[in-house]
């Protein structure tokens, strides 16, 4: 490759670089959710490092801070009865699917011996996915740097996800472990093996507020808990 070469694609990089930044800034100069909060958090982006929820999804609405397949919480209010209780609860006129890890009943769900991990009791999960819905998370980044991502979840068949960034992809597809064990003898209870896809995705993240746009690509069926961000070294 000869100087000249070189020179041409470096320019034609850092073109690119300039296109993608400007064209996430107006995404974030025109992004109208907002970070989640209720009487339990008092709200604020979610911070990186560090681990993100889920469930806390941005407030927006359909469209804006989230696209799901139906305008049904399948979750709270629904599998989980309206009762008045913040976990059954949670979000419950919002389309996104919640749930939440449940323990000590009999037969025991999430406390089963076919977990890769154990999750914490009453931890609030998004379920229920469908390929083409996507969440969005509005994130508070310490520092400028490149960050590898953990997932906990379950998925009884494997699927595929991917994250943006500001609006823009940040990932390829990223293949989902099936979570199925064929020794469970409760088929039902193929959604609730937990596992941490560890290193899942390597994702560079400018210092300050960006919006994460975590979308379910194949398959779906999948339950996301959590998003461990930790700085690659």
């Amino acid at each position: 490759m000869t100087r000249t070469v070189r020179s041409t694609l470096c320019l034609s990089i850092l073109a690119l670089l300039a296109i993608l930044a400007v064209s996430q800034e107006g995404f974030l100069a025109g992004y109208k959710g907002t970070p989640f909060h209720d009487d339990r958090y008092s709200g604020g982006p979610q911070k990186i490092p560090g681990r993100i929820m889920c469930a806390w999804y941005d407030l927006g609405g359909e469209g804006v801070a989230y696209h799901d397949a139906d305008a049904k919480n399948n979750g709270s209010g629904a599998l989980n009865p309206a009762d008045g209780t913040y976990l059954n609860e949670f979000r419950l006129h919002e389309a996104v699917d919640i749930s939440y890890t449940k323990f000590t009943l009999d037969p025991p769900t999430d406390d089963n011996p076919y977990n890769r991990v154990v999750p914490p009791a009453g931890l609030l999960y998004v379920g229920w996915t469908e390929p083409g819905e996507w969440f969005n998370i509005t994130v508070q980044v310490a520092e400028t740097a490149d960050y590898f991502v953990d997932l906990l979840y379950t998925s009884n068949r494997g699927g595929t996800i991917s994250f943006d960034v500001n609006g823009a992809p940040a990932t390829g597809p990223l293949s989902i472990v099936s979570t199925y064990d064929a020794a469970d003898p409760l088929a039902w209870r193929q959604w609730h093996h937990w596992n941490i896809a560890r290193e899942l995705a390597h994702l560079h993240l400018n210092a300050g507020k960006n919006v994460l746009t975590v979308r379910t690509v194949a398959q779906g069926q999948m339950n996301y808990a959590t998003l461990d961000f930790k700085k690659v070294h």
